[in-house]
C-alpha cells in the first residue's frame, strides 16, 4: 500500500492535474493507494501524523508515502515523521517552483521513470536531516503558518536565520511568486525579493557556539544558513561541497559584507563563488547555536514560522529513507 499526499496548489494550480495524470499511471501499474489533498498550511504534517504518531494499532511498517508538490510540502511531511524515521519510506515527485531538495539527485524528469523507482518500494538511498530547536519564540508569526508551531522542526535542504529566512517569510505569501509560476518564471521570486531585502535588511550581532565548544562572535550579520544540500533559494550554491550523507552541516555566514558588495556577492553565490568576497564564512559542524541581539526571521526549508534569538541546530545522519 503506498500513502500519497498531494498538495493540489503546487506550480500555481497545476498539481492536482499532475496527480490525476500519475493516479492513472498508478491504476494502470495496478499499485494499491491512498491519497489526500492537501489544503493549507500543515496539512501534510498531520496527514503524515496519521500514518506515524497518531496511526492506528494495525498499521503495518515501514509505511510508503509519495509526496507530491514541492519543497514546502516536502517539509512539512517530513515534520509529520517525528521519531519514526526508520519506519517511513519516502517517495517524492517534485513540482514546486524551486525544487532544491532535487537538484543534486540527478532525479529524472520523466514521471514515468520516477514512478518505477517508487514502484518497486526499495530504499534507494538515505539522506541526512537537519533538526531545528526554538529555544525561545517570539509573538510575530509570518504571513503564512500552521495553526500550532512546534519547538523542534527538522529539514531536508537548510535552515536559516536572518536574510534569506525574510526572503522566504515575503516569498511566502507573494503575489509577483504566484504570478511568476504561472508563466514558468516561478525561480526569478527568490531572486526579486532578494534584492528588495538587501536593501532593507539590517546588520545586528550575533554569537555562534559549536558542538566542539568554540565561540564565534559577529558584531554583524546579514545570515547564517546551515546547509545539507548544495542549494536553496530557486538555486542559490550556499554550499558548493556538501555532502549529503555525512551528518555535517555546511555554514553559510554572511558577517560584515558592505551592501554594495552583498549585490555583488549575491549573483555569485548562484555559482557557488560568493565565498571569495571577505565576510563570508564557511564551517562544517554536527550541532551549532546561534544567539541574535533581537529576535529574527527563522526558515527550514523556505517556510516560515517565528522570529527567534535563540536557535539550535542539529544534524541527524542519513535518517531520511528515499525510493528514489
Amino acid at each position: 500500500m503506498y500513502y500519497c499526499i498531494v498538495n493540489p496548489s503546487a506550480r500555481s494550480g497545476k498539481g492536482k492535474e499532475i496527480w490525476e495524470r500519475l493516479e492513472n499511471k498508478l491504476i494502470s501499474a495496478s499499485i494499491d493507494y491512498k491519497a489526500a489533498y492537501t489544503k493549507g498550511p500543515g496539512d501534510a504534517t498531520a496527514l503524515m501524523e496519521k500514518l506515524t504518531v497518531n496511526a492506528p494499532d494495525d498499521m503495518e511498517y515501514p509505511v510508503r508515502v509519495i509526496v507530491l508538490g514541492g519543497d514546502g510540502t516536502l517539509n512539512e511531511a517530513i515534520n509529520g515523521i517525528h521519531d519514526y524515521f526508520d519506519k517511513v519510506i519516502l517517495g517524492f515527485i517534485p513540482i514546486g517552483s524551486s525544487n532544491d531538495f532535487v537538484r543534486d539527485l540527478s532525479y529524472p524528469k520523466d514521471f514515468d521513470e520516477l514512478l518505477e523507482r517508487i514502484a518497486a518500494g526499495k530504499v534507494v538511498r538515505t539522506l541526512d536531516i537537519g533538526k531545528l530547536t526554538y529555544n525561545s519564540k517570539t509573538v510575530p508569526m509570518s504571513r503564512l503558518h500552521s495553526e500550532e508551531i512546534s519547538d523542534v522542526r527538522y529539514f531536508d535542504v537548510s535552515s536559516g536565520i536572518g536574510f534569506d529566512a525574510a526572503v522566504c517569510e515575503e516569498a511566502l505569501s507573494s503575489g509577483t511568486k504566484n504570478f511568476l509560476n504561472k508563466i514558468g518564471l516561478g525561480k526569478l521570486t527568490y531572486g526579486a525579493i532578494a534584492i528588495k531585502q538587501l536593501i532593507k535588511a539590517d546588520k545586528i550581532p550575533c554569537d555562534i557556539e559549536f558542538d566542539n565548544g568554540k565561540k564565534l562572535h559577529l558584531s554583524h550579520f546579514m545570515l547564517i544558513t546551515a546547509m545539507i544540500h548544495h542549494h536553496e533559494g530557486g538555486g542559490f550554491r550556499f554550499a558548493p561541497k556538501a555532502d549529503l550523507t555525512d551528518g555535517l552541516f555546511d555554514l553559510c555566514i554572511v558577517g560584515d559584507l558592505p551592501r554594495a558588495k552583498m549585490f555583488l556577492a549575491l549573483p555569485f553565490s548562484i555559482f557557488g563563488f560568493h565565498y571569495i568576497f571577505k565576510g563570508v564564512y564557511k564551517y562544517r559542524t554536527a550541532k551549532f547555536t546561534v544567539r541574535t541581539m533581537i529576535p529574527m526571521w527563522v526558515h527550514t526549508d523556505g517556510e516560515v514560522s517565528v522570529k527567534s534569538d535563540n536557535i539550535t541546530l542539529e544534524c541527524l545522519q542519513q535518517k531520511l529513507q528515499l525510493m528514489n
